[in-house]
This record gives structure tokens, C-alpha cells and sequence, in this order.
């Protein structure tokens, strides 16, 4: 009888050690893709709401609440950007019905679909973009030749110039080849189910992880408080990536282009040292957004997103394909079904460089949001400081295949804001 009940008890005890194993290893599961993409390996969890790295003794300044009058009359103008994407997109409807079964996969959280193919993030490197611009080792200068001399035709011609930059963009990816996606279903701008099973990217290669300057733009991520109203504290260490980050796309051919072009305009220096200063002060100078001195800038609301505090959330900017791939491997990006025009009579598929889409970004809805899928940082930041100093509010322009409006918005001499959105 004695050994009996041992034998019962083992078993019991046995089948509950499994239990608790498979239980972890499922929790396992659940995180490792996040963890193994982001290259951190802490044994504790992350919570979401750590959005930045905090130095000792750093602190960051709320601010308060400013009053109507003020919200309307100083930061009004940021309110437009976002109106106007999404009416760009309500005046196109559906030549299909929305196929709306909601997602019971029984996940709660955001981020909760599982990447198909977990890669890794190479960050070895990023650490040492903090060091001061001349203890940094960079890439090869393009060679400058005639094809970076704007012709007259492009120096009369906004949307010439923007394809020649296009067409300079050596570094920008090869679809199906560097990436694929999965766009999932289409829905329209106002429509809350979730229209997408899986995340956004399929897959992505990660040599693109390799090259200088996605690498150095992507170090750069990570800097910055998204809440918007809250006062931005930029140590030296992130000045310095910075610094790097400009020297590193000033070797490529879209920003030569760009200085060759602004020069012969009259709008910049001759000299280069003083145009990479300017494009330093004109994306990375903090300035006044949501009601607080220092709060923003160019750089942080075009590229990383920011989050409105005032009223019912909401996502703002956050236009780079770069930042939507991390931060939907880190599983703060919900994506939930593409916008598509009805005029344009195509659906995207896994090899689109131009996506409209629909997503939440740590449980806050981004009701509609235009990307250029697999272009080069150095690409991007030419395009819309062409379209700042040349261009208007709206710049209809061709890149390769894609018809484009450039939407710009001007805060004095700042940039407002800046995204693309898909003409039909």
C-alpha cells in the first residue's frame, strides 16, 4: 500500500512539474520573438510604458495642461496634419465589402500576434554611435559625379527632382528579396475591427540591420519621450548619434543630391560642413508641441510618433517603416488591415513600397497612416527637406511607380509635420 501511494503521488507530482514546464514554456513562447528581435535578453519583462532609456537622476517634465485658447491658437496647426490625412482618405470608398470577423485568436494585449519568422536585431554597434563624431568609423563617400548634378529640368520641376532622388537610392531595399509582408484584409479609415491575422512584416533580412546608416537611424529610436506635452531631456550621448547619424547619410547620394540642389537654389551653403548643420538644427532642435517648450521635433513626430495627452488619445506622425517593424517586434504595434483608395482598383501585396494602413501603437489607434515601405533613412530625410524648402502644403510627385502627395506642414521654420499619402 506504502509504495502504492508513492507511486500515485510521483505521478501527481510529475504531471504538475510538466505542467508548470509546458506552462513556461508556452510564456516563452509568447515573449522570445519580441526579446530575440530587440536583441534583449533581461530576464524580467519590459512594461510597455518604459518608452525610453532613463540616465541617473534624468527628470522628465510633464508640463501642464494648456488652455483652449492657447491649444487653438499655438498648436491648432497640429491638429490639421492629422484631420487632413484621414479626409484624404474619407472622400475614397470601398469598391468591396469589408470582411469584418473579429479576431478571436484569444490574445489580449497589444502586439499579441506572433511574428511568423523571429529574426534578430544586430544592436552590437549601437552603442558605440554615442561616441564623440571623430572617434566614429563610417561608411564610403559616394562618388560624386554628374548623375548628383540636378538638371535644369529637376531644378524646375518638384516632382522630377523627388524621382531623380528615388532613383539615387541605392540603399533602398529589393521587394520579396530584403522583405515581405503580409497586409491582411482592407477596411475603412473609420472602422475598428482588426482586419489582420498576422503582423504586418512576414519577413525581413537582416543585413538590413548592416547598413550604416538604417543602423545608426534606428540607434536613434530610442531617444525620445512619445507623449506629446512632455519636455524632451537630450543627453550628450544622444547628441553625438545625432551627429553621427547626419555624417553617416551625408556620404550617400540622395543627400548630395540634396545640397547640390538646395545650394544652386540659394536656400543653403556651398559649403558642406554648414549644410549638414542646418539639416542637424532642422530635424533635431526641440520646439513647442501639446503644450510644453522642448517637447518635440522634427526628427521625433515624423519618424517615431508621438501620442496626443489632450482629450481622447491618439497617434500622431509616426510615418517610418523602420519604426513600425521594431516596434511591432517588441509588440507595441497592433496592425489591423490596410486603407486602400478605390480608384486605384489594386490590393497590396508583399512586395508594396507604398502602404496605407491602419494600427495601434501601445493600445493607442493610428486611425489612418502613410508609409514608404523599404526605403533608406538617407532617402526619406531628402525627400521631405526638399519638399520643405522647395515645395507647398501639398506636392503632387512622381517616385518610380507610385504618384505621391508629399502633405507638409510648416510651423515658422520648422517642420510641422510630413508624411506621404497614395494618390488614386
Amino acid at each position: 500500500m506504502d509504495g502504492l501511494i508513492k507511486g500515485l503521488t510521483d505521478v501527481i507530482i510529475g504531471d504538475a512539474g510538466r505542467d508548470g514546464e509546458n506552462e513556461a514554456r508556452d510564456e516563452r513562447s509568447r515573449s522570445s520573438w519580441a526579446q530575440v528581435v530587440t536583441g534583449d535578453q533581461d530576464d524580467g519583462a519590459r512594461p510597455p510604458s518604459q518608452w525610453r532609456k532613463q540616465e541617473p537622476n534624468q527628470q522628465v517634465d510633464v508640463g501642464s495642461r494648456p488652455s483652449r485658447r492657447h491649444r487653438e491658437t499655438e498648436y491648432g496647426r497640429y491638429e490639421k496634419d492629422e484631420r487632413d490625412e484621414r479626409q484624404a482618405y474619407n472622400q475614397n470608398e470601398w469598391n468591396r465589402k469589408e470582411q469584418g470577423e473579429e479576431n478571436n485568436d484569444g490574445w489580449e494585449t497589444v502586439g499579441r500576434k506572433p511574428r511568423r519568422r523571429p529574426q534578430k536585431v544586430h544592436m552590437d554597434n549601437w552603442q558605440g554611435y554615442k561616441k564623440a563624431p571623430s572617434e566614429q568609423e563610417y561608411g564610403d563617400e559616394v562618388e560624386t559625379d554628374t548623375s548628383i548634378e540636378p538638371s535644369e529640368e529637376e531644378l524646375s520641376d518638384l516632382s522630377q527632382a523627388c524621382n531623380r532622388l528615388w532613383q539615387l537610392d541605392f540603399n533602398r531595399l529589393v521587394p520579396g528579396k530584403d522583405y515581405q509582408l503580409d497586409c491582411g484584409e482592407g477596411k475603412r479609415v473609420h472602422q475598428k475591427e482588426d482586419m489582420a491575422e498576422e503582423s504586418l512584416f512576414y519577413s525581413l533580412s537582416e543585413d538590413v540591420f548592416r547598413k550604416p546608416t538604417f543602423s545608426r537611424f534606428c540607434a536613434l529610436l530610442d531617444n525620445y519621450n512619445p507623449n506629446a506635452g512632455c519636455k524632451e531631456v537630450i543627453t550628450t550621448e544622444e547628441k553625438q548619434e545625432q551627429s553621427a547619424f547626419i555624417e553617416e547619410i551625408s556620404r550617400t547620394a540622395p543627400i548630395k543630391y540634396l545640397h547640390k540642389y538646395l545650394s544652386l537654389k540659394g536656400i543653403a551653403s556651398d559649403n558642406y560642413q554648414d549644410f549638414k548643420r542646418m539639416l542637424t538644427k532642422l530635424w533635431f532642435d526641440l520646439y513647442g508641441r501639446g503644450g510644453t517648450s522642448g517637447s518635440s521635433s522634427a526628427f521625433e513626430h515624423v519618424f517615431v510618433g508621438e501620442i496626443k495627452q489632450r482629450g481622447e488619445e491618439e497617434v500622431t506622425g509616426f510615418h517610418n517603416w523602420l519604426q513600425f517593424y521594431l516596434e511591432e517586434a517588441k509588440g507595441r504595434v497592433d496592425y489591423q488591415g490596410y486603407i486602400l483608395p478605390r480608384r486605384r482598383g489594386e490590393t497590396p501585396d508583399s512586395e508594396t513600397q507604398l502602404l496605407t494602413i491602419q494600427f495601434e501603437w501601445n493600445g493607442v489607434r493610428k486611425a489612418v497612416s502613410s508609409t514608404l515601405v523599404g526605403v533608406s533613412p538617407e532617402f526619406e530625410l531628402a525627400l521631405y527637406t526638399l519638399c520643405f524648402f522647395v515645395g507647398a502644403e501639398d506636392n503632387y510627385v512622381q517616385l518610380g511607380p507610385y504618384s505621391v502627395n508629399i502633405k507638409c506642414y510648416r510651423f515658422g521654420d520648422k517642420i510641422g509635420s510630413v508624411f506621404p499619402i497614395a494618390e488614386c
